[in-house]
C-alpha cells in the first residue's frame, strides 16, 4: 500500500483530491458502482491500467474507506471490491465530472476502448430528472446490453449486461445515439420521439418514457 500523498491544504477540495485524485480511482469507482467485481473483471474493464497499479489503487480505496473486498461463498470461493456508502456517494461526483466532460469527448477516435456499461452513467443522468418513477431500465447497444437503476438509492447504480427478470422498460439504440446523449447533443425525450430510441415494457419508467 501507497502512503497516503496530501496536497496540506485546508481545503475540502483539496482533502477529496487527497482520496481520489489518484490516477484511476474514480474509475475504479465507475466500475463499483455495478455492484461487487472481481479483480479479472475490474481489470478487463479498464483497459491501460496495470495490474500493480490497480492492485495497489484498491488496497489504497480500501484503507480509505472507499472500497471493502470480501469473499463469494462457495462455489464462487472468489474475492470481489464492493463500495462503501462512503464510495457510493461519489456518484454525483462523476456525474458532475461527465457532464463537465461533455466538451471534450467529440467523436469516437480509432484508438478510444468502449464498454457498453461506459455509457451507462450518461444515459442514466440524461433520462427525464424527477419523471421517470424508479424501477430496472434494460438498454441494448450493439456493443452489448447493460441495464440501470432508476431511482436507486443503496445499492448498485447499473449492471453489466441483461437486467436480471423482466425489466420494467427495455430501450434499443444504436451507438450513434448514446454517443450523442452522452456528448449532450441530443435529450432522451427527442430521441424517443424521433425514433432513435425504442421503448418497450410496462412499468413506471417505460410509460413515462413513451410519454414524453
Amino acid at each position: 500500500m501507497s502512503p497516503r500523498r496530501s496536497y496540506d491544504q485546508y481545503c475540502s477540495a483539496a482533502r477529496a483530491l487527497d482520496v481520489v485524485g489518484d490516477r484511476w480511482t474514480l474509475l475504479i469507482v465507475r466500475e463499483l458502482l455495478a455492484g461487487p467485481r472481481r479483480y479479472t473483471d475490474l481489470h478487463a474493464d479498464l483497459p491501460g491500467v496495470s495490474t500493480d497499479v490497480l492492485a495497489s489503487r484498491l488496497k489504497d480505496m480500501e484503507r480509505d474507506g472507499l472500497s471493502t473486498r470480501r469473499k463469494l461463498p462457495p462455489p464462487g470461493a472468489a474475492y470481489v471490491y464492493e463500495l462503501t456508502r462512503r464510495g457510493r456517494e461519489l456518484l454525483p461526483v462523476l456525474q458532475a465530472l461527465g457532464e463537465w466532460g461533455r466538451a471534450e469527448l467529440g467523436e469516437r477516435r480509432p484508438t478510444d476502448a468502449v464498454r457498453a456499461h461506459w455509457f451507462a452513467l450518461p444515459l442514466l443522468r440524461a433520462l427525464p430528472a424527477g419523471g421517470a418513477g424508479e424501477g430496472v431500465v434494460e438498454v441494448r447497444l450493439e456493443e452489448g446490453d447493460f441495464h440501470l437503476y432508476v431511482g436507486a438509492e443503496d445499492g448498485p447504480v447499473y449492471g453489466d449486461g441483461p437486467a436480471p427478470g423482466e425489466p420494467d422498460a427495455r430501450l434499443v439504440l444504436d451507438a450513434g445515439t448514446c454517443e450523442a446523449l452522452a456528448r449532450g447533443e441530443l435529450s432522451v425525450a427527442d430521441a424517443v420521439r424521433g425514433g432513435r430510441i425504442t421503448v418497450s415494457g410496462d412499468g413506471t419508467v417505460a410509460k413515462a418514457l413513451l410519454a414524453v
